[in-house]
């Protein structure tokens, strides 16, 4: 495996709560990982640690340089990002990854295919070449004719789908997607995660994501079950 994110001894505590206690873990490239524990297990804690959001009490966290594919070592070709500041994690995390969250988190204010846009506009491509990558990614992702509808407007797979090419606009090494079938029917959530684990697969990026429900997980190449912050047991599928 060509590992392209990895934490290493993750730790993470809350005042006397230990949401982490030594964690480790290797994503791979174009690899699919699903998270899954019970409520307070730490599963959320360890994916915001390996994006980045949440910085950890000890152990380390690891990204693929800029150049770097990978070597026979464990850390070889990876940079330690758990140490940046917060400038340059802020600028790591806009560039290198995608988000998707349960809710989608879409602005109400803008069309779907500005909502698409934004990451790029932060990163300073102009307006109008924003928009039109952006709108590369309708048709892929069954949004055809959806560019100018405002959030409101979309039902809530769509909205989905318009978050997962938000996600993908960048061309991330890494998408993290926390819950995010939770608020969708059981058709509606796998046709979202089919959508999410094919597509982040094309386009070459690895997919963390976490979620309570086992047929989401078992779309994903590998499952990895956390319990009281720690490693429990993990699963490995054959995906097609």
């Amino acid at each position: 495996m060509n590992t392209v994110l990895a934490g290493y001894g993750l730790v993470k505590k809350y005042g006397s709560a230990t949401a982490l206690a030594g964690v480790d873990v290797e994503v791979g490239e174009r690899d699919s990982l699903a998270i899954m524990g019970p409520s307070g297990s730490g599963k959320s804690t360890l994916l915001h640690t390996l994006a980045g959001i949440v910085r950890p009490d000890g152990g380390e966290v690891l990204l693929r340089g800029e150049r770097g594919a990978g070597g026979s070592r464990p850390t070889e070709g990876l940079d330690r990002i758990d140490q940046l500041g917060e400038n340059r994690l802020s600028a790591l995390r806009r560039k290198r990854f995608g988000f998707v969250f349960q809710s989608g988190q879409l602005l109400p204010e803008l069309p779907a295919e500005e909502n698409v846009a934004l990451p790029l506009i932060l990163e300073g491509v102009p307006r109008r070449q924003a928009v039109e990558r952006a709108r590369r990614w309708f048709a892929p992702l069954g949004l055809d004719g959806l560019a100018h509808r405002r959030p409101g407007q979309l039902s809530g797979g769509q909205a989905q789908r318009v978050a997962i090419a938000r996600a993908l606009a960048v061309e991330p090494d890494v998408v993290f997607a926390d819950e995010p079938t939770g608020a969708l029917d059981q058709a509606t959530s796998t046709e979202v995660v089919r959508l999410l684990t094919s597509v982040t697969r094309e386009q070459g990026a690895a997919l963390v994501m976490v979620t309570h429900d086992a047929d989401v997980a078992a779309h994903c190449d590998r499952v990895l079950h956390v319990r009281d912050g720690r490693i429990s047991g993990h699963s490995q599928y054959t995906v097609a």
